[in-house]
């Protein structure tokens, strides 16, 4: 018989670790091993029950989700998933939080938190199946609430921005471990690029911050995508959460095309409504790029701008924290390099120098 998946669920409401532990055994793969109301009493269960994953609140009594997650990932990596309110100040520090190496997160319902909880109930699951086989990344220095402009980060080795062809465009799509795996991609890029667009799944209230965040340490100009604006060189153009991302050609130029319409793949925004919109309208002269991620997004619109004429890089599975889309992509011949994921930025800048 198969070993169950076992859950510590972490969180000071005890309606949330009731209504948490009912979805997560309802599931015939997995089980709640334990329930915890405070980081301290989360300690000693997940000291005697070492469990292969943890739901883990961001503000609770006695210490914050963010200072206990550090502890954990330095003295007993876990995999984690954050359940997070989705308000400005939490969007935030979810972010930080899969800094300090949280594997994802999962939006908190405001309202009706029984209701929206399982309407999220499969999202959970099948997040904390994935946790549960996910490459823990090693853990970084806690992260400060704002960043130098330049950091000391070491890039990768840059071309000359002379011999960059800043006509050319730059597509990128990620999913779980993706907000590491692009920071560490932009921060090996000049301010002397293309423009770069950008498809990571991530709640609404997510990916305004996350650009931010991207903004304040990047060489780039990074934002959030306005429906309409033209894309312009030096800027990353980032989908926002709860919209799919396409380009579209008006006057010459290419312009942003934000849309409410279904999802696809079970997510907008989804790399493939990126990846097929490049494909009818500018593939020859993009280079494509699949970060970590969790299912197959992207790798037939991957596979389309390749068959159109587009250069396409895949990250590697062991800097992956879970090999899915990339995978995915590479089974499908969508592929032309698989790379570890500190090697990408230098392969972008051979490629645009070629």
């Amino acid at each position: 018989m198969k070993q169950l998946i076992r859950i510590v669920v972490v969180d000071d409401s005890a309606l949330m670790r009731k209504l948490l532990t009912d979805i997560i055994n309802r599931e015939p793969d997995m089980e709640v091993v334990g329930a915890a109301p405070d980081p301290y009493a989360a300690r000693e269960l997940i000291r005697a029950l070492s469990p292969d994953a943890i739901t883990l609140d961001i503000e609770m009594p006695k210490m914050n989700g963010l200072d206990f997650l550090d502890k954990l990932m330095r003295l007993k990596p876990t995999p984690v998933i954050m359940i997070s309110t989705l308000t400005a100040a939490g969007s935030d520090t979810a972010l930080r939080a899969m800094e300090l190496g949280a594997v994802d997160c999962v939006a908190k319902p405001k309202l009706d938190l029984q209701r929206g909880l399982r309407e999220a109930g499969e999202e959970i699951v099948e997040k904390l199946r994935m946790a549960a086989g996910a490459r823990l990344r090693q853990p970084r220095a806690k992260p400060t609430s704002t960043a130098p402009r330049h950091p000391a980060t070491p890039a990768a080795p840059r071309a000359p921005s002379s011999n960059i062809q800043h006509n050319r465009l730059i597509a990128i799509g990620a999913s779980t471990g993706g907000t590491q795996a692009l920071q560490t991609v932009l921060l090996g890029l000049p301010a002397e690029m293309p423009p770069i667009v950008v498809v990571q799944h991530m709640p609404p209230a997510f990916t305004e911050p996350f650009a931010r965040r991207l903004n304040g340490i990047c060489a780039l100009t990074v934002k959030e995508a306005e429906q309409g604006e033209r894309l312009r060189p030096g800027h990353v153009y980032i989908a926002p959460g709860d919209q799919h991302l396409a380009l579209v050609r008006e006057t010459g130029h290419l312009h942003c095309q934000l849309q409410s319409s279904e999802r696809v793949n079970r997510h907008r925004p989804a790399v493939d409504v990126l990846f097929d919109s490049i494909a009818q309208l500018a593939a020859k002269r993009t280079l494509g790029v699949m970060l970590t991620g969790m299912g197959a997004d992207g790798a037939q619109g991957m596979l389309a701008m390749k068959q159109a004429g587009a250069y396409n890089l895949a990250q590697d599975e062991d800097s992956c924290v879970v090999f899915g889309m990339p995978k995915e992509a590479i089974r499908a011949g969508a592929v032309d390099e698989v790379l570890p994921l500190d090697e990408i930025a230098a392969a972008i800048l051979r490629q645009l120098a070629d």
